[in-house]
C-alpha cells in the first residue's frame, strides 16, 4: 500500500541497475478510509437511541454515567402503550417478558421513560411492574435544562 521501488543508474550509465527500496509510507488512502469511518458513526450514532417519541419533563439532574451494556429502556407512551425498547408490549405480559430479558442481562439498571403528561400514579404501576421483574436500579429519563428547585442559584 505504500512502499515502492526507486532505480538507481550505476557510475556513469555503465553497469547493472540497482533497486532500493522506497521508504516513505503513503498515508492518504488510510486517511481516507478514518474520514468516511467517522462520518458513518457521527450520522448513525443518534440513530441508536430508542426512537419512541416522546416529551419528556425537564429536570435540573445530571446525566448517568454510560455502561458498556446496552441500555435497556421501557418507554411508557402518551396513548397507553407500554414499549420495551421499540416493541409494543401488553400490559398482561410486561412482568413476563421482562423476567425473560433479565435473566440474560448481567446489570439489574433500566431507563424509564415516560411523557410529560402520564399522571403520577400511572408511573408508579410502570415502576412497580419493573421491580416485580428483578429490575432494582430504576433510571428516570428526563430532558436537562429544566427548573431548579434552589432559590440560591437561579437567583444568581
Amino acid at each position: 500500500m505504500g512502499s515502492g521501488v526507486v532505480k538507481k543508474a550505476g557510475r556513469g550509465g555503465r553497469g547493472r541497475k540497482k533497486s532500493q527500496p522506497m521508504a516513505e509510507i503513503n498515508v492518504t488512502p488510510f486517511v481516507d478510509v478514518m474520514l468516511v469511518l467517522l462520518i458513518i458513526f457521527m450520522v448513525s450514532a443518534p440513530l441508536l437511541t430508542v426512537g419512541v417519541p416522546l416529551e419528556l419533563p425537564r429536570t435540573a439532574a445530571q446525566s448517568v454515567p454510560s455502561e458498556t451494556e446496552e441500555p435497556l429502556a421501557v418507554s411508557v407512551t402518551p396513548e397507553g402503550p407500554i414499549m420495551v425498547m421499540n416493541s409494543e408490549v401488553p400490559e398482561d405480559e410486561l412482568v413476563t417478558r421482562l423476567r425473560a430479558v433479565a435473566a440474560e442481562r448481567q446489570s439489574d439498571k433500566i431507563y424509564l421513560r415516560a411523557d410529560g403528561s402520564i399522571p403520577y400514579a400511572r408511573i408508579m404501576e410502570v415502576m412497580g411492574a419493573l421491580n416485580a421483574a428483578g429490575f432494582s436500579n430504576i433510571v428516570l429519563v428526563t430532558d436537562a435544562g429544566g427548573p431548579r428547585m434552589d432559590a440560591a442559584l437561579s437567583e444568581g
